[in-house]
């Protein structure tokens, strides 16, 4: 009757030690230039794309992100940060996005 809990016990350690460890990264989005955006893959394009829009709707009071201009400000401020490469992110999206 003592082998069970063992068992269990082990079964637990054996999950709890094969599960993936996650690094926290932090990321100083004032920093990141246009050249820094464009060598990302796609998805963290996104995910700084969707942080950035989030960030400037929140300086103009406004609560809610419209989907469409994403996507449109994304094109936008990448197709600008093909040449103007050395420039911060974030001055691009305050120069280009809407």
């Amino acid at each position: 009757m003592k082998i069970l809990p063992l068992i269990g016990a082990a079964a637990i350690a054996t999950v709890a030690a094969s599960a993936p460890v996650h690094a926290q990264v932090v990321i100083d989005m004032s920093v990141i230039t246009c050249g820094d955006f464009l060598k990302g893959p796609p998805d963290r394009q996104d995910l700084v794309a969707s942080w950035m829009s989030g960030y400037f709707s929140a300086t103009k009071n406004l609560s809610t992100i419209d989907l469409r201009y994403v996507a449109r400000n994304n094109k936008v401020v990448g197709d600008y940060c093909k040449t103007h490469k050395s420039e911060t992110l974030m001055n691009a999206i305050q120069k280009k996005a809407k």
